[in-house]
């Protein structure tokens, strides 16, 4: 029953934690378009940007991240470390929550960069590191139920396949974005 919970708290912290990252790399986006704009929208909505971007770190993704790692690590200590050191494909995952919380560490330094307009990011790039959480989301779903029984060379490739369409999809919009700027 109370690994139960354990897994439940886990699951609401993971989708909390990523709709966060989502949003707020999506308001990186806005920021860097906004700092085009003329005056005084360009003020109004750089501001505005900055204290959204703060309060969505502040009041989803850091409390999410928090849940999903304390929950995630109880329903291992619940298990035992016996359960734990031949559970492989549960090593992958602790790394990739690594490189998410790498990522989500890096996203409050954009904050910080974007607040004193020194970040050397533009807005496409902004686009594609916005999908860097769905790879993560992929890779840790597609793991978390396959196991043991993934074979994590095939799971890798269709990632690499996955990313290099949503790079080509987003070059795509952004020809797209440049033929048609009222769009």
């Amino acid at each position: 029953m109370i690994y139960s919970l354990f897994k439940s708290l886990h699951v609401i912290g993971f989708v909390a934690w990523f709709a966060g990252l989502f949003y707020l790399v999506r308001m990186f986006v806005y920021h860097k378009e906004s700092e085009l704009k003329d005056e005084p929208d360009r003020s109004i909505l750089v501001k505005q940007y900055g204290l959204m971007e703060s309060r969505v770190y502040a009041i989803i993704c850091n409390p999410a991240m928090m849940i999903t790692w304390t929950f995630g690590l109880a329903m291992i200590i619940h298990n035992g470390y016996d359960w734990f050191s031949v559970q492989y494909w549960l090593h992958v995952k602790i790394v990739l929550l690594l490189g998410m919380t790498w990522y989500h560490l890096w996203c409050k330094k954009m904050i910080n960069k974007l607040a004193t307009r020194t970040v050397n990011i533009t807005d496409f790039q902004f686009r594609l590191l916005n999908e860097v959480p769905t790879l993560f989301l992929l890779s840790i779903v597609l793991i978390a139920i396959y196991k043991n029984l993934a074979n994590f060379g095939y799971i890798f490739m269709a990632l690499i396949v996955f990313a290099v369409s949503l790079f080509f999809a987003a070059k795509a919009y952004k020809n797209y974005r440049t033929k048609n700027p009222t769009k």
